[in-house]
């Protein structure tokens, strides 16, 4: 049976997106599947999503693909998931840079395997002047790690004597993030029923409404995506002041 679409008018689509993608490997276990093929499905609905965004005419999606805390997961399951992103890269990049999909990328880049970070940067070369969606991937990830690198990079003016201690403000720790140009995200979707930011975004969701479903990632797909965004709408967003104010 076709699923049916929401209507969901393109102005009022938050302007930003993110999303915690979550259960893979839950999925997988479900059917009696290795984890690899929950996360290779998991792949399948990330296309599916940032098809599903671009039509939507949301103009930021930021997706949680693999955090600081992953590397303790085991070596067979982190070279799967660096196979996975190889494979994206080299097959889906030439379609989003079609669909005129920018790609930006967030987190700690230095200790990274250099073919990975060859392959991001290219990605993000190749799209940058691309305007209809910009994917945020956030890569080798920690929202804690990402402050305390806009900390030291505030320390490190002080230090050289370019700002004063007391000019040091919430606008400036916030310029000093790894994409300071990006908006908040108004909306931030967790799949898989946990109720949980795990470390993405802290300074960022500081006003975002968050909507947690409980599907599975590999089985998150437009209508799940614009069921949330409904959700989103059902919601008022006052900002810590009285009045609901729109944040798009």
């Amino acid at each position: 049976m076709p699923q049916t679409k929401l209507a969901l008018p393109v102005f009022e689509m938050p302007r930003h997106v993110a999303i915690i993608m979550d259960g893979n490997g839950r999925w997988a276990a479900a059917r009696g599947l290795p984890r690899g093929e929950g996360h290779r499905r998991g792949v399948e609905a990330l296309r599916k999503t940032v098809r599903a965004a671009g039509e939507l005419g949301i103009s930021y999606l930021t997706i949680f693909s693999f955090s600081a805390e992953n590397w303790t997961r085991p070596a067979s399951e982190i070279r799967d998931l660096m196979g996975l992103l190889r494979r994206f890269i080299r097959n889906d990049l030439a379609e989003l840079h079609q669909n005129r999909v920018k790609v930006r990328v967030i987190g700690e880049r230095d200790d990274l395997d250099p073919e990975i970070r060859r392959l991001l940067e290219e990605a993000e070369e190749l799209t940058k002047d691309n305007d209809r969606l910009t994917l945020v991937v956030a890569f080798n990830y920690g929202a804690r790690q990402e402050i305390a690198r806009a900390a030291a990079r505030i320390a490190a003016a002080v230090k050289a004597g370019r700002i004063e201690p007391s000019e040091v403000t919430a606008d400036m720790v916030g310029q000093h993030l790894d994409a300071p140009d990006l908006p908040d995200p108004d909306l931030i979707i967790r799949t898989s029923g946990e109720l949980r930011l795990s470390n993405f975004l802290l300074w960022q969701a500081a006003y975002s409404e968050l909507v947690f479903v409980p599907t599975y990632w590999p089985d998150f797909d437009r209508a799940a995506l614009e069921e949330a965004i409904a959700e989103y709408h059902r919601r008022e967003r006052r900002f810590g002041g009285l009045i609901a104010q729109t944040g798009s």
